[in-house]
């Protein structure tokens, strides 16, 4: 048996974004974020649900962090609902939102649990969009200032402050194949929107810091590895090409000042206008790097390779390959100069059935977890400085596009009772954490 054993001081959570699970989404002041009109216009959600109500975590944040403690968490990660707090996305502050940050910040606090804050988790304010949303560089500045709100609240008692989540995924998905919000379908406003994302993300840092210099300030980029289908070095070249085209269009800015030449190839003509000083704006120092990880393209000088014989596939789709994150965690930490990094999600989406015994038995979803903590800690042998891991996620949730057909939680949701069930995979990880190891 091999034994895996943690850093006393690793910080094991789990991860949520505020419009997949907090509901109430008119409520209390609250203004339309674009998340909001996407999935109340048709055909834009699988199975055409909304997040209105969702795990109605507004109204059960005590319930959901008393479930936190059960497991043991020591970080819980979440976001805020801009549009909850500043309904038209700037200008007058609506307090009944900000106070609800409040209260799940000190409840988080007084169940000794770190705050893991992201600023932006995809649901912009819908008034900003109809001002062009980030395409208009305005954005960028109401970003800021809607950043120096957050921190001059809860910077007391938050630490770790995450600016954007996923900046790929709103500029392909939200603006280039239209998939997410809002919907866009134009290369030209996507490439604009990705350049903008970075320069807001540069004048959040500067806010925060300037704020509160106490507090940590971090971006979280999702990695897919590129792995050649074969040791032909047509194959290695294509991989090579892929991770460079999807991976590096964030990590070369913010890591090394300026966008890769792939960057150039694959914007072209639609490549964003840069002004003078945002690169050096963008390139700030950050304290740590959060990675999302959840599988790898299999690359091949023909293509993508879709299906790997022999390989487990979960419910999105995605082959589960955990040796994957070891080679892409030692991939980044040779390519680039970074911060601490914190796997800020990973996990796997499975179809989850509640037992004759009333409890969920999930063996997959606990062992993609079990295969993935230890390629973490192989690549932390190969000397990769990851500090946390955040489970994706603490509950079933709106699961984007696909609605609720979608199932990642540590605990399953009842949608329409609300009960929650912490699933096999969530008393297994709880254990993970009160010993801090893994047997093999």
């Amino acid at each position: 048996m091999t034994i895996y054993e943690f850093p006393h001081n690793f910080l094991w959570g789990a991860a949520t974004a505020s419009y997949q699970i907090e509901g109430a989404w008119d409520e209390d002041g609250k203004g339309e974020s674009i998340w909001d009109r996407f999935s109340h216009t048709p055909g834009k959600i699988e199975d055409s649900s909304t997040g209105d109500v969702a795990c109605d975590h507004y109204h059960r944040y005590e319930e959901d962090i008393a479930l936190i403690r059960r497991i043991g968490l020591k970080a819980y990660r979440f976001s805020i609902g801009w549009a909850r707090v500043l309904p038209q996305g700037r200008g007058k502050i609506n307090l009944k939102g900000l106070d609800f940050y409040d209260r799940l910040v000190d409840s988080l606090c007084a169940a000794n649990i770190e705050p893991f804050l992201t600023l932006y988790h995809w649901d912009l304010p819908q008034a900003l969009q109809d001002e062009g949303g980030w395409e208009n560089r305005d954005t960028c500045h109401a970003f800021a200032d809607y950043t120096t709100v957050m921190v001059k609240r809860l910077g007391d008692r938050v630490k770790y402050w995450t600016t954007f989540n996923e900046p790929s995924v709103i500029t392909y998905d939200g603006n280039l194949s239209g998939e997410h919000a809002p919907g866009i379908q134009d290369p030209r406003v996507a490439f604009q929107v990705a350049h903008h994302l970075m320069v807001a993300h540069g004048l959040g840092v500067q806010a925060l810091r300037s704020t509160n210099p106490q507090v940590e300030a971090g971006i979280v980029l999702n990695l897919w590895m590129a792995d050649p289908a074969t040791n032909s070095p047509e194959d290695i070249a294509a991989a090579e090409t892929a991770w460079n085209r999807s991976e590096t269009l964030f990590l070369d800015p913010i890591f090394k000042g300026h966008y890769p030449h792939a960057a150039y190839e694959l914007a072209g003509e639609n490549m964003p206008a840069v002004k003078d000083g945002d690169m050096t704006l963008i390139a700030q120092k950050l304290d740590y790097v959060g990675i999302n990880f959840y599988s790898r393209n299999l690359v091949s000088a023909n293509g993508n390779i879709d299906i790997v014989p022999g390989s487990e596939y979960t419910e999105m789709g995605w082959e589960v390959c955990a040796p994957a994150l070891r080679r892409m965690l030692n991939k980044i930490n040779s390519d680039y100069d970074l911060p601490p990094i914190y796997i800020t999600e990973n996990g796997s989406a499975f179809k989850d059935e509640v037992s004759a015994d009333g409890k969920v038995h999930d063996p997959r979803r606990l062992d993609y977890l079990k295969q993935h903590f230890i390629q973490t800690h192989l690549a932390m042998q190969d000397g990769v400085d990851v500090r946390g891991y955040m489970v994706w996620s603490l509950l079933d949730n709106f699961e984007w596009g696909h609605g609720y057909s979608k199932r990642f939680g540590l605990i399953r949701v009842d949608y329409d009772t609300q009960q929650r069930t912490i699933k096999d995979s969530g008393e297994w990880y709880a254990e993970v954490i009160r010993t801090n190891q893994i047997y093999e």
